[in-house]
């Protein structure tokens, strides 16, 4: 899609859940071309160009566009309507992410029947390939490492074909953009000492220079260089630059063994030596990259990574076992139990700020807990209680997922009162808290406080991604028309430079054609406000204003 990088939204599964007064989120805001805004309730929220106006869209309504997308092309494919989905996130999603990527399923149009972890989903898909072969339990441990997220998580398969989480670990922000990251940094600061000219400054260029670093990186999975060309990518200047696969491993080795440490950090959490490890499944495209695998390799002693299953696909397979699994009357379901892990400790704050676990990093769900506390004042007439995750002993130093109030009976200190964390089969958690004495209760799942929609906000983004449906289809077709001219412009930019078609051109036909180059430049980069059968139009006048040149002489296109 070629469109003012400004007004290009990518990254939603970053920003999704999250504040926009998150430190990830302004860091990441000054490589991002697109602008990020905060609401009233400090969502981030993305601008973007539509109809000629500015419109801001929350992450949820932009991971909700692309799971419309997802069900038409299923619906397509299966030939009836898909109104049910399993979901997958990464295993260190909080709460206020899980339910995000819930509301985001909803504003789609689709019921979320389950969200799990996508190294468990990997598992799942692993799993069914190697029951057949499963003689007694193999310690597997599933190396996913994507675009933006990087998750671990070891788990048991049992003969019984039964499989137990042993432990989880990752990282929200690790992952192949940050790899991207590096090495545009890397080739702005390059391009800058060789031509005295800052491109860090220009949208259009950077998204121009990201898009070919992405291409490289692939190329360096199993090429040892590749060259980046980008015509005119500044002021006129071409780029032209050979970045080795030593240069870019150089530049994210830090990054590689920050892998590491977290596999490291998973393996202690389930206290398992890594001799134990009986498989290690590679899952996500950056797993590819030769360097990764070699020091996966060497930490596991020279052992063989298991590569039989598509990195790419495992978790949309692994999802498609678990949604086998959760509905009725489908044939060939395959016998499987799943047994996940929290990724992150649950309790509440205590006096002196100290984080009280309830429910322990790690613990297999769903679960059900309960702790008792007391009051810590005489004739209080209610507690707040806060819920928090994370690992911090200092309670406010971890994540508040949201806080409430409790009312009770007036008495002196010491009245009891009792705390339940309930994690259901998605991860997602309620807190409940009740007064014995007088039956007072109260309890708290997500409020809009911690980044959840509204109803009334979810029932509006259906209307309006509903009521749109139209216009984006008419923006699809201006778009293609775009590319088309783009593309043809291409074609003749190197047909131009063959010097036996130059010399026998004449040199009214040469200014005629340069002339409709550089409108059709002009046209493409301008505002593209304009309708798509100017597009349209202006290809077929081009095509016969070049074509007619090259057939006087018999030159082919």
């Amino acid at each position: 899609m070629r469109t003012k990088p400004t007004f290009i939204a990518a990254d939603a599964k970053r920003l999704i859940g999250r504040k926009y007064s998150d430190s990830v989120i302004q860091n990441d805001m000054q490589l991002w071309p697109f602008k990020v805004v905060a609401s009233s309730d400090d969502r981030p929220e993305i601008i973007v160009k539509y109809k000629g106006e500015e419109k801001r869209l929350c992450a949820e309504e932009i991971s909700s566009m692309v799971l419309t997308k997802m069900r038409e092309i299923a619906e397509k494919f299966l030939e009836s309507p898909v109104k049910n989905a399993v979901v997958t996130v990464p295993a260190y999603f909080n709460d206020s992410q899980r339910k995000a990527t819930k509301d985001a399923g909803a504003i789609a149009g689709l019921d979320i029947m389950r969200i799990i972890n996508e190294p468990i989903a990997a598992a799942l898909a692993y799993g069914l390939q190697k029951r057949a072969n499963n003689v007694g339990k193999r310690n597997v441990f599933i190396f996913d490492l994507g675009g933006g997220t990087f998750d671990v998580s070891l788990l048991t398969l049992k003969d019984d074909h039964s499989f137990d989480v042993k432990a989880t670990a990752g990282d929200t922000h690790l992952g192949g953009e940050d790899f991207d990251n590096r090495m545009v940094n890397y080739l702005v600061k390059e391009f800058k000492r060789k031509n005295r000219v800052d491109i860090s400054g220009n949208p259009r260029a950077l998204r121009r220079l990201r898009t070919a670093c992405e291409r490289t990186k692939r190329t360096l999975s199993f090429d040892t260089e590749s060259t980046i060309d980008i015509d005119a990518i500044y002021e006129g200047i071409d780029f032209h630059m050979l970045v080795t696969r030593a240069k870019f491993e150089q530049l994210n080795i830090d990054l590689f063994e920050k892998c590491l440490e977290i596999v490291k950090s998973c393996l202690t959490d389930a206290k398992m030596n890594k001799s134990s490890v009986d498989d290690v499944v590679l899952v996500g495209g950056s797993s590819r990259i030769p360097k990764v695998q070699q020091l996966l390799q060497d930490f596991f002693k020279g052992k063989d990574l298991c590569s039989s299953i598509n990195p790419d696909e495992a978790v949309a397979y692994g999802a498609a076992v678990q949604a086998a699994l959760l509905c009725e009357g489908i044939k060939n379901v395959p016998n499987l139990v799943l047994q996940d892990v929290t990724p992150l400790s649950l309790g509440t704050s205590i006096v002196g700020d100290v984080m009280s676990v309830v429910i322990p990093r790690n613990t297999s769900i769903p679960v059900k807990k309960t702790r008792e506390y007391i009051t810590i004042n005489d004739n209080k007439s209610d507690v707040t209680i806060k819920v928090y995750e994370g690992e911090r002993m200092i309670a406010s130093e971890n994540n508040l997922l949201g806080l409430f109030d409790l009312s009770v009976r007036r008495a002196p200190r010491g009245l009891p009162i009792q705390v339940c964390f309930t994690i259901d089969a998605d991860g997602i958690l309620n807190v409940s808290a009740e007064e014995k004495t007088s039956g007072n209760k109260n309890d708290i799942t997500v409020t809009n406080e911690n980044g959840r929609l509204s109803s009334e906000e979810i029932k509006r983004m259906i209307e309006e991604a509903e009521h749109l449906k139209s216009e984006d289809m008419k923006h699809v077709k201006k778009v293609r028309a775009i590319n088309a001219l783009d593309d043809y412009l291409y074609d003749m930019k190197k047909v131009m430079k063959d010097d036996s078609v130059i010399y026998k051109l004449t040199s009214a036909e040469k200014v005629k054609i340069n002339s409709a180059k550089i409108k059709g430049k002009k046209l493409i980069d301008g505002t593209q406000d304009e309708g798509t059968f100017v597009f349209v139009d202006f290809l077929r006048e081009l095509q016969r204003t070049f074509e007619s040149a090259l057939n006087r002489f018999n030159v082919g296109k």
